[in-house]
């Protein structure tokens, strides 16, 4: 998300809207203020919160909100550009460029929110720190909380935002923590793994992303299933928890433990 916001900070703030919309019914979640009174608005940049991008226009009165979910995607078009011919949510500039949304998925997760800065702020308050940056006082505190899996807590944007599930297991693999240890078990070292993890991971996937890296050539360990531990060469595995797949490496996280399916487990009770 930051890469992304990077990447569009300047080109959404060069020219005025003409047209925003229209939007698949899915995907636009709100109907006032509506999409016309970004008409001859502009936007000031891109800014970001946790995994929702967000587009302040510079008169302060408005702000586009997106949250890609897990299959939504985000692309400026410069003028004469082709783009898809139905995107899930579009927005014209003067002299033709284009930022456009679509969503390769059969159910329909990504949203946009047009909102003022007031609604726009009380839609982000139940999202916690910022995980870029984070230090160990406050993840402690955090995990702290309430006896939690690690891998489900790292995803819960309530607690840390900016987290999914890919970046989730590769924070816990470089942290060597297995993804269903509660996180009130954690010592001080492991607390201080797990910070480190976090920031580290995150810092090295945005500096491949702004290199124009695929999920191919970010990804250590998600979606890598059988492929060799780039640490110490045992098959990754995976296991589903809740409804996520969660990969892991059994030498480096878990002792050698293969962890148990707990999401049939759930289904059974």
């Amino acid at each position: 998300m930051e890469a992304w916001r990077r990447q569009l900070a300047d080109p959404v703030s060069a020219f005025p809207v003409t047209k925003a919309g229209p939007a698949h019914i899915a995907t636009l979640k709100t109907f006032d203020p509506p999409l016309a009174a970004l008409e001859g608005r502009q936007f000031r940049g891109a800014e970001r919160r946790g995994k929702r991008l967000l587009f302040p226009t510079g008169d302060g009165e408005l702000v586009l909100l997106v949250h890609l979910m897990t299959a939504g995607r985000l692309k400026f078009l410069q003028a004469g550009e082709a783009g898809p011919k139905a995107p899930a949510f579009k927005v014209e500039f003067a002299g033709g460029a284009k930022l456009v949304l679509t969503e390769n998925a059969r159910k329909k997760r990504a949203g946009v929110w047009l909102l003022t800065p007031e609604a726009a702020a009380a839609e982000l308050a139940h999202l916690g720190p910022e995980a870029l940056g984070l230090d160990a006082e406050r993840l402690g505190e955090i995990l702290r909380r309430e006896s939690r899996r690690l891998h489900a807590l790292l995803r819960d944007q309530r607690s840390i935002a900016g987290i999914g599930r890919a970046w989730a297991n590769e924070i816990l693999h470089t942290a060597r923590l297995s993804p269903y240890q509660l996180s009130t078990d954690l010592d001080d070292e492991e607390v201080e793994r797990l910070v480190a993890a976090i920031n580290e991971e995150l810092a090295r996937g945005l500096e491949l992303r702004e290199r124009g890296a695929d999920d191919k050539k970010t990804y250590r360990v998600h979606n890598r299933l059988g492929q060799p531990c780039h640490v110490c060469g045992m098959p990754l595995a995976q296991v589903d928890f809740e409804e996520h797949t969660i990969y892991y490496c059994p030498d480096c996280q878990t002792g050698g433990r293969v962890l148990k399916d707990r999401r049939l487990s759930r289904l059974l009770r």
